[in-house]
């Protein structure tokens, strides 16, 4: 082993018995956030250990620095000999890490059976990697007299989510007065559903506000929420400790999204529910961006958001074609808006356009 990789590595593992030792301790002060920082941080060094280990590269040519988290996942995934992580694997990664950046820097809710599953599922997933990449275990690094012990016992995902919707509708059934505490509850699991869905962009008051309207409308959390019901946490009864990992339900794809896609994570599960990831109208998509219903026929078709198979869906109702967009329709013009002005975009469809 090289010497910049051992270092990466030894990083690493420092910052993964850190984690645990505070997941393990007798009080809660700042516990759930150093947990996640350092559970992250763990992930990261680990990556790029990894990457140069298998050949790879973490510096970038133009920067001069190293790559950062989601580079060092497209790369564990992406293809040649490099690659070291599933799909599944990524779907871990990049929930733990969206869970980690919310909880560092804004207020949300992550309950105990919530951060059991978060850190159970990344310390088995850290094994797998250290195992196939360096061909070591885990336990050398850990003492022999640990002994976890826990007054809440490990629950399946779906019975996770059953008690987290059950005591957001208690919260909001008590109105105004507990409606903020049932959102920051709310909050990390549209983040699990985002990250599922491949989407890293930030989770706003008015997103929850409507999520929360929708919670209380629906009977079942599944039609909230479709993409972590795609998904399980499947216990591993080979291994003589308890290893929990993500895995997608059968007939479920996942698909890499392409780099460079604004407001996308490195992998999503391939639209389980179609109509919950094409959400919105032409006249919503109008009201998202702030512009006129004739502008933004325009920004679609200079963009040719029609064409883009993240972007729009044609749905089929009866004789009667209708368009949806995504949520990553509205990133993606944000981002030409950067670049040019809707006049110039106006003028130029009203050439091309209006005039035949």
């Amino acid at each position: 082993m090289k010497r910049e990789v051992k270092t990466l590595l030894d990083k690493s593992v420092a910052s993964l018995l850190l984690s645990i030792e505070l997941f393990n301790r007798p009080h809660d002060y700042a516990r759930t956030c150093s947990v996640l920082i350092l559970l992250d941080h763990s992930f990261e060094m680990l990556l790029k250990a990894s990457i140069l280990q298998k050949k790879g590269r973490i510096f970038d040519k133009i920067s001069n620095y190293t790559i950062g988290f989601e580079k060092c996942l497209r790369i564990a995934v992406g293809d040649g000999n490099v690659r070291f992580l599933t799909k599944e694997q990524v779907l871990t990664l990049q929930t733990i890490n969206s869970i980690r950046d919310a909880q560092q820097h804004y207020i949300i809710d992550v309950s105990e059976n919530q951060l059991y599953l978060y850190v159970q599922s990344g310390f088995t997933l850290y094994r797998d990697i250290l195992r196939n990449v360096f061909d070591k275990d885990l336990y050398e690094f850990l003492p022999t007299r640990v002994l976890p012990i826990s007054t809440t016992p490990p629950m399946s995902l779906e019975v996770l989510f059953d008690q987290e919707i059950e005591e957001i509708k208690r919260l909001l059934s008590a109105k105004s007065r507990k409606k903020s505490i049932a959102i920051s509850k709310l909050k990390p699991l549209e983040i699990l559903e985002r990250s599922l869905q491949g989407n890293d962009q930030p989770v706003t008051d008015h997103d929850l506000k409507k999520k929360i309207e929708r919670v209380q409308q629906e009977k079942d959390w599944r039609t909230v929420f479709p993409n972590v019901a795609a998904i399980e946490v499947v216990p591993d009864s080979s291994s003589p400790s308890i290893a929990l990992r993500f895995t997608k339900k059968e007939g479920i794809p996942i698909h890499v999204v392409p780099e460079g896609t604004p407001g996308s994570f490195v992998v999503a599960i391939k639209k389980v529910n179609e109509l919950g990831f094409f959400n919105m109208t032409y006249s919503q998509l109008a009201e998202a961006i702030h512009q006129n219903t004739a502008k933004t026929n325009a920004l679609i078709w200079y963009l040719k958001i029609k064409n883009d198979d993240e972007c729009c869906k044609a749905i089929q109702m009866g004789k009667t074609t209708f368009y949806k967009y995504s949520v990553k329709s509205i990133s993606k013009i944000k981002d030409a808006l950067q670049k040019t002005t809707i006049d110039e975009i106006w003028k130029t469809y009203r050439e091309s356009v209006l005039k035949r």
